[in-house]
């Protein structure tokens, strides 16, 4: 069921975007319990209050995050169409030819061209922008079912740091329970991350946990 879960998910969020989330979840929900910690030494912990502010922080964050995603993707959209109308509207072949080594950089693509290369990439480019006609941009479904992902995904997070609350009647325990799975699920994302981009799952699954934890000690050190 959670692969079939995943596998849906990813086949409407890029798999890169879908981890990222998780991960900002997974922060978030990590400076709720880590700072409840360093309360509970002092004051002691309401484990109701605890529960209901980090699934509540995820869930709002989830809101924000999927409303950014929609709107960057609308504006990503919508630059893309500005640049087919510079193209289209270009004075010469060579003006046309800048604009599209402006937006797509050859030096920052991930292979090496050479100028010969380089120039016949943008004169393929310039050969289809000039044959297709603009279209109005459009809201899909497609990107609000990806907005709706982000918000699943940030809430979701909540989850595993919450339920240890739920099965353990030891506050104290349950609070070191679900701030070690949380740390777990930090190495696990980061571990996802390099077997989609192609890296090495260990090395990055300890790079996102030691990335994460200082992260939620930033947060909260400044009040977050």
């Amino acid at each position: 069921m959670t692969s079939n879960l995943i596998g849906r998910i990813t086949n409407i969020i890029d798999p890169g975007d879908a981890l990222g989330e998780v991960l900002f979840g997974l922060i978030m929900a990590l400076t709720w319990t880590v700072g409840s910690r360093l309360v509970f030494e002092k004051e002691g912990l309401n484990v109701h209050d605890l529960i209901v502010a980090t699934i509540g922080c995820n869930v709002a964050w989830g809101i924000i995050d999927a409303v950014l995603f929609f709107l960057g993707t609308t504006f990503y959209k919508s630059r893309r169409l500005r640049l087919f109308r510079q193209i289209k509207t270009a004075r010469s072949e060579s003006a046309a030819l800048t604009v599209l080594a402006n937006e797509f950089p050859i030096a920052e693509a991930p292979f090496s061209a050479r100028g010969a290369d380089a120039d016949a990439l943008y004169r393929a480019l310039l050969t289809l922008a000039c044959r297709a006609e603009p279209v109005k941009v459009s809201l899909p479904k497609a990107d609000l079912f990806a907005a709706i992902a982000v918000f699943v995904l940030v809430s979701a997070t909540a989850i595993p740091a919450v339920i240890p609350f739920l099965l353990i009647d030891s506050a104290h325990l349950a609070l070191r329970t679900s701030n070690l799975f949380l740390i777990m699920l930090l190495f696990v994302t980061g571990y996802a991350w390099a077997r989609f981009s192609g890296g090495r799952p260990f090395y990055a699954g300890m790079t996102m946990t030691c990335l994460g934890l200082l992260l939620v000690a930033i947060a909260i050190a400044l009040g977050g």
